[in-house]
């Protein structure tokens, strides 16, 4: 039997079919990769081109008050090169176009950055050696220092954008406004506390370029812009910063001091200075001491006599007490096993309860805030302000150290009358008497009071927290009459006195912990109080932690520093003098005269 094929006319028509659909498939391939892939594989080949840099975002400014600048961005360039291409540079010399090389690059670029020509040709030729296409030139340099670079038209060279953050007030503020770290985030205050908003968000430069890592003119370029960082504006005044600072560094240096700080913020809680000595620069972090915190916030210390504050507003409040309650205060006192004395040895004193505040009578808060049970004691602690965050956000914060009274001892029961067996920062220890001098009310603590719009102006931040009374306008005004006692000649800090200004403050002098030593070494002295007193506008507190050259007393060491505080900040806010003279409570009572009645 003979197959069809074998038919040479069908056989033909057969091989004719094959081959039609033969070409058929190469037609639609070569269709599927012209027509419909060739879009698809030009992308992926100009993707192999392009280029994509980051451009960072400028970050915010940090500014006081008044505007003046306390941290900076300044745009900067990093000069880059591939040294494979500027191995090759060829420049004018005599009139006759030469191979100078990479030698030449250096010198060139060292001329405009004053940077010596070996230094900059050392990374040059290590590229160069192992073919590399990356290395660093030199970095931060200006931008019209970049300018100069780029017109010498060096192959291989190119200038990446950076920026560098700039401290302008340098040790006055550092530990309060913070620094940045290398990855560009904030590292402590200000700047670690509003790193979001100050931070912004890079932008992307993307370019065509040649097999040789020239970049392509004409070609695919685009930009993604950056958007800067917002300006965030603080409470602080930078002239009263500035003096504070330069007065905790003088009192460390007098008195042999470990540190000093200084709180000063008006009425509504505003922040106007936060000084803390020893500091650092913040310029030159590679020099920077272990401590980098803002110890007003961070450093937790026993307040000593300025707690007795929270002891005379709650005897007053809860009618336990009043300013001229007798209080007979005996040579020593024994309580719960231990023998209690004064600061000074006495024999028996006849107190008025404005006495006991004004003499610092340790014995005499002990028996009148005997009235008063622990647990009421404690919660006008709490509604002080006192154990508890003040609610800024600063990093590093502590709430203070306190108790429940449950847990208090036999004699801790007695050593918070008058502020030892709790530790306080500044910044609480501030707030209680912000509190008295505005009347009974405790208004939140603010540090920042705007954050820069896209208008160029500032809104105010959103603050959930609300002011708290805490104690009667009366109780209010008749402590402050208590403490102006404390500044006159019979009391403990006459060297606070304002000139022109009535002065109502109290001094403290606690035993203070040692945490290098892990036990109690040395004493804090401090001083806070408020002026006018009739007609308060700031609130200043000094701690001078482990004063060893001469007095030991917050009266004799903080006092003098508040008064030079206190003077400045009032005349420089042009605080009006005060037009009376201070009429405080007598400190003592006639037991003949009080036995007659």
């Amino acid at each position: 039997m003979q197959l069809g094929i074998g038919n040479p006319g069908r056989r033909g028509r057969v091989l004719f079919i094959v081959s039609l659909f033969i070409f058929t498939l190469f037609v639609a391939q070569l269709f599927r990769v012209q027509g419909i892939e060739s879009a698809s594989m030009s992308k992926q080949a100009l993707d192999s081109r392009l280029a994509h840099v980051t451009v960072p975002a400028l970050r915010g400014q940090i500014v006081s008050s008044g505007g003046v600048v306390l941290a900076d961005s300044v745009e900067r360039r990093t000069v880059t090169a591939d040294a494979t291409l500027t191995r090759d540079y060829t420049k004018l010399v005599n009139g006759k176009q030469e191979k100078v090389g990479l030698a030449g690059a250096a010198q060139d670029i060292a001329q405009i950055v004053g940077a010596k020509p070996a230094d900059l040709l050392a990374p040059l030729e290590a590229a160069s050696k192992i073919n590399s296409r990356f290395t660093y030139v030199i970095k931060d340099i200006a931008p019209a220092q970049w300018s100069k670079i780029a017109a010498l038209g060096i192959p291989g060279i190119f200038g990446v954008k950076t920026s560098q953050r700039e401290y302008p007030q340098g040790t006055s503020v550092a530990p309060l406004v913070g620094w940045v770290s290398a990855d560009g985030t904030g590292g402590g205050g200000i700047e670690q506390m509003e790193n979001t908003a100050l931070n912004g968000k890079p932008g992307v430069h993307t370019y065509e370029q040649a097999p040789d890592g020239t970049v392509i003119a004409s070609g695919d370029n685009s930009d993604t812009p950056a958007v800067n960082g917002k300006n965030i504006k603080l409470t602080i005044d930078n002239d009263l910063q500035w003096y504070a600072q330069n007065a905790m560094a003088a009192a460390v240096k007098k008195y042999k001091a470990v540190s000093a700080d200084a709180v000063v913020m008006d009425l509504q809680g505003n922040l106007k200075a936060v000084a803390s000595y020893p500091s650092f620069d913040n310029n030159d972090m590679a020099s920077a001491p272990n401590y980098l915190q803002s110890r007003p916030f961070a450093e937790v210390y026993a307040p000593g006599s300025t707690g007795k504050i929270v002891t005379m507003s709650a005897l007053l409040q809860q009618q336990k007490a009043t300013p001229l309650t007798h209080v007979v205060v005996p040579p020593t006192l024994t309580r719960a096993g231990t023998t209690f004395h004064d600061s000074e040895p006495h024999g028996t004193e006849n107190l008025t309860l404005a006495g006991v505040l004004g003499e610092s009578s340790n014995m005499g808060t002990m028996l009148a805030g005997s009235r008063i049970s622990p647990d009421t004691l404690y919660s006008y602690m709490r509604k002080f302000g006192l154990d508890r965050l003040s609610g800024v956000g600063f990093p590093g914060e502590s709430g203070g150290i306190l108790s429940q009274p449950s847990k208090w001892s036999g004699t801790q029961r007695y050593t918070v009358l008058y502020g030892q067996g709790y530790a306080v920062t500044a910044i609480q220890q501030a707030a209680v008497f912000q509190t008295i001098a505005n009347g009974g009310v405790r208004e939140p603590i603010k540090l920042v009071s705007g954050i820069g719009d896209a208008a160029g102006g500032w809104t105010t931040p959103t603050d959930s927290r609300k002011a708290v009374r805490v104690v009667s306008p009366a109780v209010a005004a008749k402590v402050t009459r208590m403490m102006e006692g404390v500044v006159t000649a019979k009391g403990t800090a006459p060297m606070a006195a304002v000139d022109g200004y009535n002065v109502a403050g109290k001094t403290g002098t606690a035993n203070r912990y040692d945490p290098q030593l892990g036990r109690y070494n040395g004493t804090t002295a401090s001083f806070i109080g408020f002026a006018p007193a009739n007609h308060p506008q700031y609130i200043v507190a000094i701690t001078v932690q482990d004063p060893t050259r001469g007095s030991i007393y917050g009266g004799n060491v903080a006092g003098p520093v508040f008064s030079q505080i206190m003077s400045y900040a009032l005349h420089e806010g042009h605080v009006p003098p005060s037009t009376t003279k201070p009429a405080p409570y007598p400190f003592t009572f006639d037991p003949s005269a009080s036995k007659k009645k």
